[in-house]
């Protein structure tokens, strides 16, 4: 009974004044603008220690592996409350770039750390993800849930706009480690905006009356029958996989290859927040004029050939212009994805049912991030971030298939709240 009147006490009230809700997204903003540092910070770090693309490649890898325990955390997500496990991901997280930003400042940074420490903060960012998906549904009611999708994105991609550029210019008058500091005290902020909140509790009782591998088949069957959320894991299977190429070289490429500065980089990364934020603010628009198959089609499909545009362009405007255009893209692509996810799946499964589908997309990531490294060495950065582009273009095909319509999805939604 607590938890129903909990849950109905965030849904009912009016959106402007959700402020649990406010609360928790700017808890998830903060935190967001310390992965951002933390993507310039690391490549530069695994730069000036090791020189090697391979080697950047290995701590890409590490940090994805992770992923491979999903259909776990999406158990723990469901069985345990989610708000110790947001507090669990930030915390540590503060830790363990605290140390590394420590350590390369007053110590002698050796590489293995750098392996432990990308390990250990892709694992919590696995919980961290998964738990925070499955929380929102429970802050807001469901007729609001694409907008508040748009705006948690949105306002995740104000990170993105600020934090990179704010990262590059410490690390070009400091030091890398300094960055990495900022990035610990992020977390710690972050921890403490959530740790503020009352979240619902999340742990019905039928849950504990049933098996590990009866929680995970459930979840794998309810992924597996649901076309919607099928097809769109299937296209994000693919497509991860050629942005990863990308995102593990981006900064190695841009700073070795095109020979820009941090700053530069900073200000390249920050433009692709603003074109994210667009992308974001537009979302929730053009769902109500185009069908999710349309939309998610165009905008994966675009949004790939950016990725090959790139790739190609040594031109600082050029390439912050094809950066924009594919975050842009992308910003589009989430919020739609989280929706269809969330409208289509029972509270009660929502840590499995994100779990899994985070399992299905990613478990090509390590393999993903490792060749990266690899096809850098053998080949060029460019020339590794040109096949990420295809993949990705590619796999924007899936998109097509008739369940991802927007009638298709409201008639599976109906049947699920039928049941």
């Amino acid at each position: 009974m607590k938890k129903t009147v909990s849950i109905l006490r965030s849904t009912n009230v009016p959106l402007s004044k959700n402020y649990p809700l406010f609360r928790f997204i700017g808890g998830n903003v903060i935190s967001f603008m310390g992965d951002q540092i933390y993507m310039i910070a690391l490549p530069l770090m695994v730069l000036s220690v090791t020189g090697s693309p391979i080697s950047m490649g290995i701590v890409s890898a590490l940090e994805r592996l992770p992923v491979l325990a999903q259909p776990l955390i999406g158990i723990l997500s469901d069985r345990f409350s989610r708000k110790r496990l947001l507090l669990i991901g930030d915390g540590g997280r503060f830790l363990l770039t605290g140390w590394i930003g420590f350590i390369s400042l007053y110590g002698n940074l050796h590489v293995w750390q750098l392996y432990i420490a990308a390990f250990g903060i892709g694992l919590l960012s696995q919980v961290y993800n998964t738990s925070q998906f499955a929380t929102v549904p429970s802050l807001v009611s469901k007729q609001h849930l694409q907008l508040v999708n748009s705006i948690n994105t949105g306002a995740l991609q104000t990170a993105t706009l600020s934090a990179p550029a704010i990262g590059g210019l410490i690390i070009s008058l400091y030091h890398p480690g300094i960055a990495l500091l900022v990035n610990s005290f992020s977390f710690f902020i972050a921890f403490a905006a959530v740790a503020s909140i009352q979240l619902p509790s999340n742990q019905p009782q039928e849950s504990r009356k049933t098996t590990i591998l009866q929680d995970l088949k459930e979840g794998f069957h309810f992924v597996l029958t649901t076309k919607a959320i099928l097809f769109t894991n299937l296209a994000m299977l693919f497509s991860t996989f050629g942005t990863t190429l990308l995102l593990t070289l981006l900064v190695f490429h841009l700073k070795d290859t095109i020979h820009l500065s941090s700053y530069q980089i900073g200000w390249l990364l920050s433009g692709g927040g603003a074109g994210a934020i667009a992308g974001a603010l537009f979302s929730g628009i053009l769902t109500t004029f185009f069908r999710y198959r349309s939309l998610l089609f165009s905008a994966a499909f675009t949004g790939g050939l950016s990725v090959i545009v790139l790739s190609q362009m040594q031109s600082f405007f050029l390439l912050l212009a094809a950066n924009m255009a594919g975050t842009f893209m992308v910003a589009i692509l989430n919020p739609c994805l989280a929706t269809i996810r969330q409208t289509l799946t029972p509270f009660r499964l929502l840590g499995r049912v994100q779990a899994t589908s985070r399992f299905m997309a990613w478990i090509l990531l390590p393999v993903a991030a490792l060749s990266a490294g690899l096809l850098a060495d053998l080949t060029s950065t460019g020339t590794t971030l040109f096949i990420g582009g295809t993949v990705s273009t590619l796999a924007s095909f899936f998109y097509l298939h008739p369940s991802l319509s927007s009638k298709a999805v409201q008639i599976k939604d109906r049947k699920r709240q039928a049941q």
